[in-house]
């Protein structure tokens, strides 16, 4: 099977094979995958980091061998958009791309802990299916968070909330924990990350700083609970 790796910033991933389709996640530079069907303007890929599949415009990514994929050697951007040089000329990543170590400054290997990693999202938009600083939803936040620290989260938030240790309490939340919240029918629809204090961080309208109870989240902003909570999972 033929491997590609992602050329652009970001690239959206779609239902389909057209840019009217829904986007359904994206790629960041440096993310590879396996191509599983080619039209010709559109390529159908599954994700190496988390399994996701969808269609991507040609245009934004290239193939590569697979020696070069087992022998490449990477580091993850970890802090905030970065200018980074390529063949084709200066490019802005996102924190969780992937470049070469060999090219890499160091400036964008400086990982602190997870709650400043967090929060250097804060005010980033709310783009449905979005995982970048460019634009982002709750659980590409969150999968995002996790992945520059090591660890490894499902895409959807349904999914992120089979993992982990089940707590009993908001009490027993400490920084880094999942929150996890849901719709009238009671499915999982919302997630978000614990900091200090009983806060939790999230992607709602702009990633956003909220008080977290044992109804929820509550919004000082609408003076009410936004969000209803199901339970609360250690990741760690």
């Amino acid at each position: 099977m033929n491997k590609g790796i992602c050329t652009v910033s970001v690239a959206a991933i779609r239902a389909e094979q057209s840019h009217q389709s829904e986007m359904t996640s994206q790629l960041l530079y440096g993310e590879t995958f396996d191509i599983l069907e080619s039209t010709g303007k559109f390529v159908k890929v599954k994700m190496d980091f988390d399994g996701y599949e969808g269609w991507i415009d040609a245009q934004q990514i290239c193939e590569i061998s697979e020696e070069y994929f087992l022998e490449r050697k990477t580091e993850l951007v970890l802090n905030t958009i970065q200018m980074y040089n390529t063949s084709q000329g200066a490019i802005l990543l996102s924190i969780g791309s992937e470049v070469n170590s060999e090219k890499a400054e160091r400036s964008f290997l400086k990982v602190g802990t997870i709650s400043e990693t967090a929060k250097q999202f804060l005010n980033v938009p709310f783009l449905w299916s979005g995982r970048s600083f460019f634009g982002i939803d709750c659980s590409g936040f969150v999968q995002l968070i996790y992945k520059v620290h090591g660890i490894f989260l499902p895409r959807e938030a349904q999914h992120q909330s089979e993992i982990g240790e089940v707590l009993s309490f908001v009490e027993e939340s400490k920084p880094g924990d999942l929150a996890f919240f849901e719709d009238a029918e009671g499915k999982i629809s919302h997630v978000g990350m614990m900091l200090d204090n009983q806060e939790i961080i999230h992607a709602y309208g702009k990633v956003r700083i909220d008080s977290l109870d044992s109804t929820g989240i509550f919004n000082k902003e609408l003076n009410k609970h936004t969000h209803k909570l199901r339970f609360l999972r250690s990741i760690f």
